[in-house]
């Protein structure tokens, strides 16, 4: 379907870089966009904040072992349904750093804000670094395109650190209890990662929500 027949699609996500339903949520979004022109606003947010710099093992997240277990099957029968290998993390990484970068980026352009974007996912559940290492992050900025002085303020201004308390904030007002939560009108949501089939047919809702919206 050519790109200017495609309907416009407005989307909010609830979303965090060591989170993996948030990767398959990404992967699921992307495929959304063979039969829309989709907008994303990104609401990043920080799910596990009292992680410390150097990160925790993933025992440290308190799920008892046949919880875990679970959780892995299902993730795994999620992500050969995407076709992709997932590598479970070594460590529980701080997710803050790698937030503050992303928000920075989107001042850089849609184009470099997607590359470092999925860098990140495919960088902690693929290649398993440790994406809440500086200089790990450093080296993935630079293959995306952004310079040292802007990895520099994207944790120094405290505009970006602002940003990340603001998402949480909004997350709290619509009872944002998951990761991913995808918003394609107030009325049509999405908590954590659902069939595609139920992901298409929540767009096309939201879609007619929102035309119907813009014609009021």
């Amino acid at each position: 379907m050519p790109a200017q027949s495609k309907p416009t699609l407005l989307a909010s996500v609830f979303s965090d870089y060591i989170c993996p339903f948030c990767y398959i949520g990404d992967l699921r979004l992307d495929r959304l966009r063979e039969h829309f022109d989709l907008k994303i606003n990104w609401m990043l947010v920080e799910i596990h904040p009292e992680t410390p710099a150097e990160g925790t093992p993933v025992s440290a997240l308190g799920y008892s072992s046949e919880h875990w277990q679970q959780m892995m099957g299902n993730l795994q029968r999620l992500a050969d349904e995407e076709q992709v290998s997932l590598r479970q993390p070594a460590v529980n990484a701080n997710s803050r750093k790698a937030l503050q970068l992303a928000e920075a980026a989107k001042h850089a352009g849609a184009d470099v804000f997607y590359r470092l974007h999925r860098r990140l996912f495919e960088a902690y559940f693929v290649a398993g670094l440790n994406i809440g290492d500086a200089a790990v992050l450093r080296q993935l900025a630079d293959e995306c395109g952004l310079t040292g002085s802007q990895v520099e303020q994207a944790w120094s201004d405290p505009r970006t650190a602002q940003q990340l308390h603001d998402n949480l904030a909004v997350a709290g007002r619509y009872q944002v209890r998951a990761t991913p939560t995808v918003f394609f009108s107030e009325q049509q949501r999405i908590d954590g990662v659902v069939p595609y089939e139920q992901f298409l047919a929540t767009a096309r809702a939201g879609l007619a929500a929102q035309q119907m919206q813009k014609k009021g």
